[in-house]
């Protein structure tokens, strides 16, 4: 990185760990000058800009975060006191830097600074040609996402390696372009490795969706995106773990939860091990994915509800007699429930066999084979979103577990709205979910599987699964909780870059962490196709909008539970 005077814009005068002040120069009318390297004017002092400080052989990148003005009184004139002075007070244009890594002697950046300069050293302006090389190793992989907001003829370029087997996570507030930002990054990856097999958690219907008309659309091209409805996918009861089963059917809070999960256990296993012989099965466990006969599991479950045992003089009530009253009314309230007819009345998931077919629908290897699947849980019920959601991040994790072959076929599964089951609160109901999620964020790298949530609330989302994602990429977060949970996750090195999170615009992002060479402020691409998530526009509807609607067709939906 060469460059002459010309480019200096400006002194170091304060040096701590985390930041560097300077002093920039001005021009003869007192302006910052616009700095010309190559055919590019650069504007000094941007927020989100590049400069390079050196000093001696020591050249460092640094990033601006703030621009303010101090007071500047001049030197007294030779003979001049300063009571006779005319004192006129200037300004002193000041910049704040990050220091973000250094650039050897060959031209190339490394992240982290080892040697901090003094305080007189040169700030020069840095083209685009300099920030070019720095994404030079990240080029060759073509993986580009959008393009650097300080200079937008350069192209930013993520590893995916890093941003995929180490996890990521998608924060910003509601309306920053979290939605546009997941689309753009599937579809770009896609492009770039079309045998990708990534799996979406779409909870509101964003990502395929009905039109007006009942066609569907999506925010992929269809030779790319396998479309299932969570209902239709049938995630069967029998393929749920021991503890699943409890957090669905069971409340811990009861009295007789303890007694209840005790006998469910035993239940649990014997009517599993009537696979044993079928499946030419050594052994048979409370959780080994075959199938059982719900039927027979309350047939039994009633039968000890209802057990009398020989008394003294006559029969008494058995040990467990009325402790499955409220369990047996939970159940039959559920089974009665057409919501839960995909999870606890399967049609097609009626046997061991069938487990195959399943997986191979999820995982993007059915017919037709497609990178990408998405799974609408948008007409799932709220109360049991978070058992689907752990059973989906269970699968993943199974799958790619006991095949052999999983360094040859990892997978990545991308959580919308991931604090909805996925909380930091440690309550009951998202138990499950929150082991199956953590469990990927603390191994799944080790098997081939990846994880990327998305939330608008971070300071909710669980601490375990962020703490684990190697990459951060945040949109435009206000809210002074999130920031502050935000800026307790980013390397020490990175948080004073946190306070530009307020100032994003709509499509911007601030990438931090493993999947690119230095904290970048990019913005996005357009996602072609672009999802379902524009805001309504209350302005031209309450205008235009229709005069009536047909009610009765909207009751009837909600009672089918169809959109």
């Amino acid at each position: 990185m060469e460059a002459g005077r010309s480019t200096v814009i400006g002194y170091v005068v304060d040096v701590r760990s985390g930041s560097l002040t300077v002093n920039l120069v001005e021009d003869e009318q007192g302006s910052v000058p616009v700095v010309t390297i190559g055919d590019e004017d650069i504007l000094v002092g941007q927020p989100g800009s590049y400069v390079a400080v050196w000093q001696g052989n020591t050249k460092i990148l640094a990033l601006v975060t703030r621009m303010s003005e101090t007071e500047k009184v001049p030197p007294l004139a030779p003979g001049e006191t300063a009571e006779d002075a005319v004192r006129v007070t200037l300004a002193q244009r000041v910049v704040t830097l990050i220091p973000l890594g250094t650039i050897n002697p060959d031209g190339y950046f490394e992240r982290g600074v080892s040697t901090y300069p003094t305080t007189g050293a040169e700030v020069h302006a840095v083209g685009t040609e300099e920030i070019n090389v720095i994404f030079e190793k990240y080029r060759s992989k073509g993986y580009s996402v959008g393009t650097l907001s300080s200079h937008p003829s350069l192209d930013v370029y993520l590893d995916p390696t890093s941003l995929f087997s180490r996890h990521f996570a998608i924060l910003g507030q509601t309306g920053s372009g979290k939605s546009w930002c997941v689309a753009n990054l599937v579809q770009r990856a896609v492009a770039a490795m079309p045998k990708a097999h990534i799996i979406i958690l779409d909870l509101h219907g964003e990502y395929c969706w009905k039109d007006d008309e009942g066609k569907l659309q999506s925010a992929f091209l269809e030779n790319i995106v396998r479309y299932v409805d969570a209902r239709a996918l049938e995630i069967p009861y029998w393929l749920m773990t021991y503890a699943e089963l409890c957090d669905l059917l069971i409340d811990r809070n009861e009295r007789e939860a303890h007694n209840q999960t005790a006998f469910f256990r035993d239940v649990l296993r014997d009517l599993r091990q009537l696979e044993k012989t079928p499946l030419k099965l050594e052994r048979v466990t409370v959780d080994t994915p075959v199938y059982f006969s719900l039927d027979d599991l309350i047939n039994r479950v009633r039968e000890e509800n209802e057990r009398m045992v020989p008394g003294t003089t006559k029969n008494k009530q058995g040990p467990n007699y009325g402790a499955f009253d409220r369990f047996l009314m939970r159940l039959d309230s559920r089974l009665n429930d057409v919501r839960y007819d995909f999870l606890l009345r399967p049609k097609t998931r009626t046997s061991s066999a069938s487990l195959s077919n399943l997986l191979r629908d999820f995982v993007g290897l059915g017919n037709p084979k497609r990178p990408v699947t998405v799974v609408d849980l948008s007409s799932v019920p709220f109360d049991v979103r978070p058992t689907v959601a752990a059973q989906i991040g269970r699968l993943a994790f199974e799958f790619n577990y006991w095949n052999p072959q999983y360094r040859e076929f990892p997978l990545l599964l991308i959580c919308e709205e991931a604090h909805a089951y996925v909380p930091r609160a440690s309550e009951a109901q998202f138990a499950g979910s929150r082991k199956s999620m953590e469990r990927i964020a603390k191994e799944g790298r080790k098997y081939g599987v990846g994880l990327g949530v998305v939330s608008q609330r971070p300071n909710e989302l669980s601490e375990t699964v962020l703490a684990q994602c190697g990459t951060f990429l945040c949109l435009r977060i206000t809210n002074p909780t999130d920031q502050s949970y935000v800026r307790s996750l980013v390397p020490e090195s990175e948080v004073d870059l946190i306070d530009i999170l307020a100032g994003l615009g709509r499509g911007e992002t601030l990438a931090l962490g493993e999947a690119v060479p230095l904290p970048t402020r990019f913005r996005g691409y357009k996602p072609d196709p672009v999802p379902n998530s524009e805001d309504v526009d209350f302005y031209e509807k309450w205008r235009l909008g229709p005069d009536d609607l047909d009610v009765d067709a909207i009751v009837d939906k909600w009672r089918r539970q169809e959109r």
